[in-house]
């Protein structure tokens, strides 16, 4: 293996996440605000075969695992090339999806061997579902689960939990967990350019587990390196449960995440206001390595270095960063 990926608070950085489009069958107004939304045009966006030797470039210098994001990953016509190109990495292989199109391409996510399939649903209820997505895809999304709990593909279910929208839910989530060998994991909600963020929204770590621990006795398991969740079983259920607490207890420190947005832009952060164009440096022939050594060293010590510690003091009118669509989660 050559140079690792290093910033200059020490941290390794060996986790890659690769947005393969801005486009998405869904309208989550907290992801994609407008209904009438430009898509970036397929030509400005990473090619199958830019894809593949971009994504070698980092695992050659020490990334062991990658993550396919959106948009919606699978709206891709290309997607199940990417994937095949992808999955011949040395490299474990993994995917956020809104679970739509999974029955679509079920035969070439178990042949890539994903280590772990995360799905994003924000509540158990269709009407709700149609609600928050404008689309009404919910029992598709739930029959796709089962498809891939029945080819004992890793599962997890993404949870963003707002106040006075879904977190009366939480409870049927973590039921989920007694039935299923899944791992819910709750997050906290985030802001980004669009989404209509307010602190008054956000339902914190500390809120969702004595909202669990009311009903549920859980202990703590002890994370892996570089986890961003904080994760909890439950005597006698199947799964478990995990809460992603970025703003009220945010993981820095052991950050090893680097973000490739669909147009071949890095980004070091989720909230950073830099990034870094690989893309264009790629297809007018230049070296690309140096781009992202030089990406990973100007890495904030934290948050992007905009985001304060206290969320409730955050002026998202102030933040300089993408919409969440357009970044890849």
């Amino acid at each position: 293996m050559r140079e690792r990926i290093i910033d200059n608070f020490g941290r390794v950085h060996n986790y890659l996440r690769i947005s393969l489009t801005d486009n998405c069958n869904l309208r989550c107004f907290y992801c994609m605000p407008e209904e009438e939304y430009a898509f970036t045009p397929h030509t400005k966006l990473m090619q199958v075969e830019e894809i593949g030797p971009l994504a070698k470039l980092f695992v050659d210098h020490g990334v062991t695992k990658i993550r396919l994001t959106g948009g919606e990953p699978l709206v891709r016509k290309d997607a199940p090339e990417i994937i095949r190109t992808l999955s011949r990495l040395p490299v474990e292989l993994t995917m956020t999806t809104n679970g739509i199109r999974i029955d679509d391409m079920l035969p070439q996510i178990v042949d890539a061997g994903f280590s772990s399939i995360n799905i994003s649903l924000d509540t158990l209820q269709p009407d709700k579902f149609f609600r928050i997505t404008r689309r009404d895809y919910f029992d598709r999304v739930r029959r796709n689960i089962d498809l891939l709990l029945e080819k004992q593909v890793q599962t997890k279910l993404n949870v963003v939990v707002m106040k006075g929208l879904n977190d009366d839910e939480i409870l049927d989530f973590v039921e989920l967990t007694r039935l299923y060998p899944i791992e819910v994991r709750f997050i906290e909600f985030m802001p980004f350019s669009g989404n209509r963020w307010s602190s008054n929204q956000v339902l914190t770590l500390n809120e969702i587990l004595e909202r669990i621990g009311s009903a549920y006795d859980i202990e703590p398991i002890p994370p892996k390196p570089n986890d961003t969740s904080k994760p909890f079983a439950i005597a006698g259920h199947m799964g478990k449960i995990a809460v992603i607490s970025t703003m009220t207890a945010p993981f820095c420190e052991s950050c090893n995440r680097m973000r490739l947005t669909a147009d071949g832009k890095l980004k070091n952060c989720l909230f950073s206001k830099e990034e870094t164009d690989l893309l264009s440096a790629l297809r007018n022939g230049e070296d690309v390595l140096p781009l992202i050594q030089q990406s990973i060293r100007s890495k904030a010590e934290s948050l992007g270095g905009q985001l304060t510690k206290d969320f409730k003091d955050i002026e998202t009118d102030s933040l300089k960063n993408r919409s969440m669509i357009t970044i890849g989660g």
